[in-house]
């Protein structure tokens, strides 16, 4: 396999474009540390080699917006469950960079004051993180949720702020199981349904997992099928 694809090739793999055993693969082989793809040039320029690891931060990554978005409707769509309405990416609490949290519950959430939210997922395997996650479980999602807790301090002393931290391989920072536990409670009561919170961490880790072989097959080539680069099927 060439280092680089002819440019007509080049193209971004949409969110849960990829088939389902396709993804499944990826997945299976991600966490296996397993060689699940051939050596290619990813659309930014860089190289990628056989276990696919540089899409899951790759800037231009296909699937880390699409599974930002779909952790950001899980939670908001769970709140609804929860009787406790919500809104994406709220109006009016933009920092001067413009940048806002990713969500607002409409009504007090505890204590008189709204939900505020901001999730991020972070590779665990970056250059940046892995000697930290290397030696301690979810040490890149608690050092996120930090960072965002300093980004938008200044709206803890009128909303609970509560930044969701999670990463590609799987764990949670501290304040996303919080929240999880907290919201996974109020649905089950909602619903009568002791398994609704299972059913909530189940969805958050499927879009986690499904975000991780976007971002990989996105660094594919778009003409002719993954099976032509593909090691793992």
């Amino acid at each position: 396999m060439p280092e680089s694809f002819p440019s007509c090739l080049e193209g971004r793999v949409k969110y849960q474009s990829a088939p389902d055993h396709t993804t499944l693969s990826v997945v299976i082989g991600l966490r296996l540390g397993a060689s699940i793809i051939q050596p290619h040039r990813c659309h930014c320029g860089d190289s990628v080699d056989t276990y696919g690891h540089h899409g899951l931060s790759c800037s231009r990554s296909a699937g880390r917006f699409s599974r930002h978005s779909t952790i950001n409707d899980i939670i908001r769509r769970s709140l609804a469950t929860a009787h406790v309405p919500a809104v994406l990416e709220p109006i009016g609490l933009a920092r001067s960079d413009g940048k806002r949290p990713d969500g607002m519950t409409l009504i007090p959430w505890r204590l008189g004051r709204s939900l505020l939210w901001d999730a991020t997922c972070v590779d665990t395997l970056a250059a940046s993180h892995i000697q930290a996650t290397s030696s301690m479980v979810g040490a890149a999602a608690s050092s996120a949720e930090q960072a965002k807790r300093r980004k938008y301090e200044n709206l803890d002393s009128s909303f609970i702020f509560v930044p969701f931290g999670v990463e590609t391989l799987g764990p949670w920072g501290p304040e996303a199981r919080a929240l999880f536990k907290e919201l996974s409670k109020r649905v089950i009561e909602s619903t009568g349904d002791p398994r609704a919170g299972s059913y909530l961490g189940q969805r958050i880790s499927l879009a986690i997992q499904r975000g991780n072989a976007a971002s990989i097959l996105g660094t594919v080539p778009r003409c002719g099928g993954f099976e032509d680069v593909l090691d793992f099927i």
